[in-house]
């Protein structure tokens, strides 16, 4: 099995750890959350802003790339990396999820997924070699396996016929990628199960057997509550290798992230910092805070003080607040790269507390601050 991932630091009061995931495109230091840029663009920024930050990993979205701009596009660029002009890491996810979401318009087989699309209507058919043909091309340095995702509160025999058909995929996904000559992206298998613990540790050391450079948990933030989610991630992680890295997705808030590192996950993402940034909510210590708010119209201060983005060294909150009232889309643009860089730094926080051994006393004394206001 290819080793990528190098342990640094394991914090001694919890889970949480430090390491190197090493990729075709740069080391990536971790625990480290990863920008959404489903389309090739994470919104409203520039690449070379998002770089500026230290980010060095971005996820972009397998269905939707496929659909638009297409195939036969990324293949003619040689690749998302040079299409975008983006010369850092991408991690593309299976697609399994948008098509979870499309319940109306799929059918789930097992030999692959039909689906009709949500731009055109049109008809098209995946399998789990699909999938992992079109992260080749996108040219992934992480890419997923077709898993079948789904949602809280489905029976058993639901929840089990699920599993055995993301187990059979993420087989047949290995097998073909390792057919790939070539080709250096990192295939990571993912762990379903859904809310029963039978089928999660089932489905944990299934995954695990397979040689999978890297290892996810799915089936987690889909609408379960906050006390489920912590409690399957943890019971899952007891029965993941630490030799290898961990990936949860679709986590973004603090209380979701410091509950995934001191479980000893290493990557995470989430479209809520830039989602919520476009619509004019921010981080700051004391909790998000909703910019088009009549309380800052003259405040001359920053969003956060001490904070290196574009909003906080040059421009004062009522102007910030301007803008959103004023509907001008500078707006949006500021407060993304604040709460990117906002996350950025909470990351850089978080693996000095791992380092020093003092990570859960961290945890604590953060979340009491961000939620206590």
């Amino acid at each position: 099995m290819e080793k990528i991932y190098q342990l640094t630091h394991q914090d001694t009061g919890s889970d949480a750890r430090c390491g190197i995931v090493s990729l075709p495109h740069g080391d990536v230091i971790t625990p480290t959350f990863m920008p959404v840029g489903t389309n090739g663009t994470v919104k409203g920024m520039y690449h070379d802003t998002v770089a500026d930050m230290g980010y060095n990993l971005i996820l972009g979205n397998t269905y939707h790339l496929y659909l638009r701009p297409g195939i036969e596009v990324l293949k003619h660029y040689g690749g998302l990396h040079k299409f975008s002009n983006w010369n850092h890491n991408i991690l593309t996810d299976s697609g399994g999820f948008q098509i979870f979401s499309l319940s109306q318009l799929r059918k789930i087989r097992e030999e692959g997924v039909v689906f009709q699309s949500h731009i055109d209507g049109s008809r098209h058919h995946l399998t789990p070699e699909k999938v992992v043909d079109i992260q080749h091309i996108i040219g992934s340095d992480i890419l997923m396996c077709l898993d079948v995702c789904t949602p809280p509160e489905i029976t058993y025999k639901k929840a089990r016929e699920a599993w055995e058909i993301t187990r059979s995929w993420a087989k047949r996904s290995y097998d073909h990628w390792r057919s790939l000559e070539g080709f250096e992206g990192k295939l990571f298998g993912i762990i379903q199960g859904n809310f029963f613990k039978d089928l999660r540790k089932e489905s944990a050391l299934a995954i695990s057997e397979i040689e999978f450079p890297g290892i996810a948990i799915g089936g987690l933030s889909v609408g379960e509550t906050p006390e489920q989610f912590s409690e399957f991630l943890g019971y899952t992680t007891e029965f993941i290798p630490k030799d290898r890295p961990r990936y949860v997705m679709g986590i973004g808030t603090p209380d979701y992230i410091l509950d995934a590192v001191e479980n000893g996950i290493d990557l995470f993402d989430c479209v809520l910092a830039t989602r919520a940034g476009r619509n004019g909510s921010v981080f700051t210590d004391d909790g998000m805070i909703q910019m088009k708010k009549a309380v800052h119209e003259f405040d001359t201060g920053p969003i956060v003080e001490g904070c290196t983005c574009t909003a906080c060294t040059k421009y004062s909150r009522g102007y910030v607040r301007h803008l959103f009232k004023a509907k001008e889309m500078l707006g949006g643009m500021l407060a993304t790269e604040h709460n990117l860089t906002y996350l950025y730094r909470l990351m850089d926080q978080v693996r000095s507390a791992i380092n020093e051994n003092r990570f859960s006393k961290f945890k604590k004394d953060y979340l009491a601050r961000y939620y206590g206001n």
